[in-house]
Formats: C-alpha cells, structure tokens, sequence
C-alpha cells in the first residue's frame, strides 16, 4: 500500500469511526418509542428537515451517476434530470410538505403506509398491506444500489475484494441506523450533506486545474459533437451527435414527479417539530439541490477534459461513474495533505451512499415490522418489543439488500432509476389524491397503487424496448395510469363516508 492510499484509507476509517460514534451517542440520547424511532418525536428543525431530506435523495447517483452519465454523453442526458429532480424538490416542499405534515399529525400516523389507510378510513389494512410491501419491493435493490456503489469505491482505490467493501459498508450503516433510528439518521444526514458539498467543490476545482483551465475544459467539450447541447448528445462510439427530442426531455424531467412519492423522503415533512418552518426548509432545499447538481454535471464535463489531458484513464460503460474516484486518486499522488483531502472526498461518496440507504432501511423497517407486523397480521407488540422488532427488521433487510448487491457490474443509476420510478408512480399519484382530492377513496387509491406498480414493470420490460416514442421513461406513463385508475374508479364506487369527508374538511381549513 502507497503512503497515499494509507492515508486515505486513514480519513475514511475516521470518518468511518465519527459516523457510528455520533449516530449511536444520538440514539442513546433519543426518545425510546416508535414514533421516536421512525419521527425522531416530531422534532426536527428546518435546517436539518431541508438536508436530511436531500442527503437522503441525493444518493450515490449525486456524486457516480450524474458525472458518470455527463462524462458518457454530455450534458443533456445528466442536465434534464437534474433540471426535473430540482422542480420536483420545489414543487414537492411547496405542494405536499406542510399539507402531510398537518394531516399526519391529526391523523396520528407516524408512516407513509399508515397515513394512507388512515387518510381513508380503512377497516381493514388492505391499503395498508399493499404500500408496505410496495415500499419493501423498490427500497431492497434501492439499497442493493447504494451497497454495490461503496463496493465500487473500495475496489477501485485500494483493489479490495468487491463484497468485502460492500460488507463494511453495511456493518456502519446498521450500527447508527439500528441504534439511533431517525434521530441519528437526519443528524447524520445534515453532517453527511455537508462533506457531500465540500467534496463536489474540491473535486471540481482541482479537476479544472489538471484539464490545464476553464478554457481547457470548454475548449475540448467543444470538440465533441453534441456534448454542450441541450438539444443533442454525444455519441462516443461514432463521435457523433444525436438529436435530444422532445420525448427524451420529457422522460428525463419525469424524475422530478418521483418526488411526490418516496417514502423516505415525505416521512421529513411529518417529522418537522412546525409546520410553519417548512418555508425555510424549502428555500434551504431547493438551494442546494440546484447547486449540487449543477456542479455534478461539470464534474462530469471537466473529468472528460482531464482524461483527454492524459491525467486519468478514458472510462467506458458504468465505468464512467468512478469518475470521481479517479480524480481523487489522482489528487492524492501530491502528498500527503492532498491524500488526506482526496480521503475526505471519497468520504463524501460515501457520505451520499449512506445518507441514502441509512433513510431507506428505516423507511422499509417501518414498513414491516410497524405496518404488517403489527398492523397487517394484527400481533401485539410492547414498546420494548416494537423498538426490537424494528432493529432486527433493519438487520434483516441490509443483510437481503447485500446479497442482492454481489454484482460488481451493476449500474447504479438503472438500479436507482428503476426504484425511483416505482415509488413514484405508486405513492406519487396516491399521496397527491388523498391531499387535495376530497372525492377520492379506498377503491379508488387500492386501483392507483396497484396499477402504477405493475405499469412500471410493464412499460420497463415490454413496452420501453420497442423503442421510437414508446422509449420514455417508466415513471411518466405509470403515474398517468395510477393517476386516471385513482380518478375512474373513485368516480365509479361510493363516496368516502361522511366521518373521512369531515377529517378531510377540517385538516383542510
């Protein structure tokens, strides 16, 4: 091992140390029940309410996938994702944040699942069943991706074995996660969006510096056909241009629709101590998501100007989604305080890989252990046992999401694409339905749910290969079917009965 690669195997081991030692101090520290476990009590404020509800978005596709996808093929692909994804973050804390948060406070639901069946009176857990085990089908290969991204890392830097990466990885995300539940979860997830940001700023400026400037950098993006248009993109095969129509800009921008729907991320409105702070919580949001995303693209351009500079390999495939690690690498042959900075960068990946899946696998546990467990199948938990059901489930689903990571040659943007289309066209259509749509009901949301989940799978595997204009995205066309199967079937059964019609108009004052 280099001095170099000691050292930055040194910061990530106590970055490491710092990220299980703060969350397990939080936990112990936290309320011991399952609304402080899965809420943190209801006492977030708006700063940590804002980043923990980005850090836990922005996962490994912030710093691998986006740069990944703008150093394959310019910025068209990367730039209209990351233009629908900020839309939808605004859109998302305008529309949906302070509306969950009053309802779910009146409604006393402390999860995603338990809202919806609240919402509309059910007498038996039926919405409730199926949006647990939607919530467990998309977040396991969701977790799955952010495993196989610190299995990357690790592989790339220091050549370890891939699984054995992926393992230590796991071993630091169940012992804050298991301990400290959602206190030490959106703690860790400020701190974590913090290194997230200081790594995207270091890493481009020092790239910008080894492409030989500014200048070096557009000069050769220039060069490739289509890499700078918003209109076309870059084909490395042919060295080409392509044209970028309508119908690819308007699947890439359905990410942000995604929004309305991801657990994990809806569950910060409700956790917010008033409802009133969300405007600030929007403002800090919105912010940074346009900012570290902007930079992410660049990263992507500026990393394909250093390896036309000869400083870094040519990348290809998923290839291409170490970018970062490259560079960092190449930043740590300067000495040792560099190596030491190129630690805390590659600390920030996986700082955005375990701020992602630490929220994902409370978001599952509660769906299991919190919704069928005790909901579900109706078994009868104490408070102590509740808190052990709910730790032992996040064990049991990080060690699922590990097997399913063995692959080393996953991409891990098509993992999250997939995931994020899921809970989007499920939750997104339902969510918005049961908060402004009075007329809405049981049937109606059942239909919605089932229908989004089972278009993705269609429209992914049957529909989206025929290619032409069936070639968008999974996520749009399944939230419009989810949406119209809500809307039909709503208008086609009973009215909701006059005791959730009387919930709805007063939430709704």
């Amino acid at each position: 091992m280099t001095t170099a690669q000691a050292c930055i195997m040194g910061t990530i081991i106590l970055y490491l140390c710092f990220v299980i030692f703060t969350g397990v101090m939080i936990g112990r520290r936290s309320k011991k029940s399952a609304e402080g476990f899965y809420l943190g009590g209801r006492g977030m404020g708006p700063l940590v309410t804002a980043m923990s509800a980005e850090a836990s978005d922005m996962s490994s596709y912030l710093l691998m996938g986006i740069p990944g996808l703008a150093y394959l093929s310019g910025v068209a692909d990367a730039s209209w994702t990351a233009i629908g994804l900020a839309a939808g973050t605004y859109l998302n804390f305008l529309l949906v944040a302070r509306r969950l948060r009053r309802y779910s406070v009146k409604l006393d639901a402390i999860t995603i699942p338990s809202f919806i069946s609240k919402r509309y009176g059910e007498k038996k857990p039926v919405i409730m069943c199926i949006s647990a085990l939607i919530i467990l089908i998309f977040f396991v290969p969701y977790v799955a991706s952010g495993l196989a991204a610190i299995g990357k890392l690790f592989n790339s830097l220091f050549g370890w074995d891939y699984m054995t990466a992926v393992v230590i990885g796991v071993v630091v995300i169940i012992s804050y996660t298991s301990v400290g539940g959602f206190s030490a979860v959106a703690t860790m997830d400020l701190i974590q969006s913090i290194i997230m940001t200081i790594a995207l700023a270091i890493i481009v400026v020092f790239g910008i510096v080894q492409a030989g400037g500014m200048d070096a950098v557009l000069d050769h993006a220039r060069t490739l056909p289509g890499f700078l248009s918003f209109g076309e993109t870059y084909n490395a095969a042919a060295n080409s241009a392509e044209p970028y129509g309508l119908i690819r800009v308007v699947s890439m921008m359905a990410w942000g629709l995604g929004y309305f729907g991801m657990p994990h991320i809806l569950v910060r409105f409700m956790a917010i101590r008033d409802e009133n702070e969300l405007k600030l919580s929007r403002r800090i949001a919105s912010v940074w998501v346009v900012i570290s995303m902007g930079v992410a693209v660049f990263i992507g351009i500026v990393g394909r100007a250093v390896s036309a500079a000869g400083r870094i390999p040519f990348l290809e495939g998923s290839a291409t989604e170490t970018v970062i690690v490259k560079l960092s690498d190449l930043l740590s042959s300067y000495g040792i305080v560099p190596a030491i900075v190129a630690g805390c960068i590659l600390a920030g990946i996986l700082a955005a890989t375990m701020s992602t899946a630490d929220s994902q696998l409370l978001a599952a546990s509660s769906a299991f252990s919190e919704n069928l467990v005790q909901n579900v199948f109706g078994v009868k938990l104490t408070q102590k046992q509740t808190m052990l059901a709910a730790r032992l489930t996040v064990i049991v689903i990080a060690m699922i999401a590990l097997f399913l990571a063995r692959d080393p040659n996953s991409n891990v943007f098509q993992i999250v694409s997939f995931a994020w289309a899921g809970f989007g066209a499920t939750f997104g259509p339902a969510m918005l339905c049961a908060l402004f749509w009075k007329r809405s009901n049981q049937q109606g949301i059942m239909a919605g749910l089932v229908a989004g989940g089972a278009m993705i799978f269609i429209w992914k595997f049957l529909v989206r290969p025929m290619g032409g204009a069936l070639d968008i995205y999974e996520l749009l066309p399944a939230f419009l079917v989810a949406l119209a199967a809500i809307v039909v079937v709503s208008l086609a059964t009973p009215e909701p009965e006059a005791g959730v019609i009387k919930a709805f108009e007063e939430y709704d004052k």
